[in-house]
Order: structure tokens, then C-alpha cells, then sequence
């Protein structure tokens, strides 16, 4: 038995650091307001496109692009606001 059997999975980034091969896309290979709206998530917890865009100070477009980028490389999850069902919240998708 190989002692690195267990860590066929894992690859090493450009730093040497270990990633997890089926990750395709790092956060730190999204654009500039993908990782700003993340941390803003990371650090504010569950937020709404309107509340993001005012902690973070982007336009309201730029949010959403950030966010589609997010969640499709499931970074992000959204579930519909129980305080107002026309509007989705987001956080990070542990």
C-alpha cells in the first residue's frame, strides 16, 4: 500500500500549496468583485443583492455578475428571503 494513496485527489497550485483536484475554478482565479462580494459574504454572513451591493460599495450589476459567477462555480448558495419573497439571500455554500 502506498502511503499517498490517499491524497490522489489533491493537486498543488502554483504556490505548492494543495488543492482539491475536482475544484476547477479557485476563488482566487475569479474576477476582482467575484472575491470582493465572497469576503463580504464571509465576513457579513447572509446578505441580500441590495445589501451587498451597499456593504461593498459596487453598482448593483457589477453584484449580480459576481454572483452568478459564484454560484456557478457553487462558491455561493441563494434560498428565497423569508422577510421579502421577491428577494433571494446568499451565502457562502459551506
Amino acid at each position: 500500500m502506498s502511503a499517498t494513496g490517499s491524497d490522489s485527489e489533491l493537486e498543488t497550485d502554483a504556490d505548492g500549496e494543495a488543492t482539491d483536484a475536482a475544484d476547477p475554478t479557485p476563488l482566487s482565479e475569479l474576477p476582482p468583485s467575484s472575491k470582493l462580494v465572497y469576503k463580504v459574504l464571509e465576513y457579513e454572513g447572509s446578505m441580500t443583492q441590495e445589501e451587498i451591493a451597499t456593504e461593498s460599495r459596487l453598482c448593483p450589476r457589477t453584484v449580480r455578475y459576481a454572483l452568478g459567477k459564484l454560484e456557478s462555480e457553487a462558491l455561493v448558495a441563494s434560498r428565497v428571503s423569508l422577510a421579502d419573497a421577491r428577494q433571494s439571500k446568499y451565502r457562502i455554500d459551506e
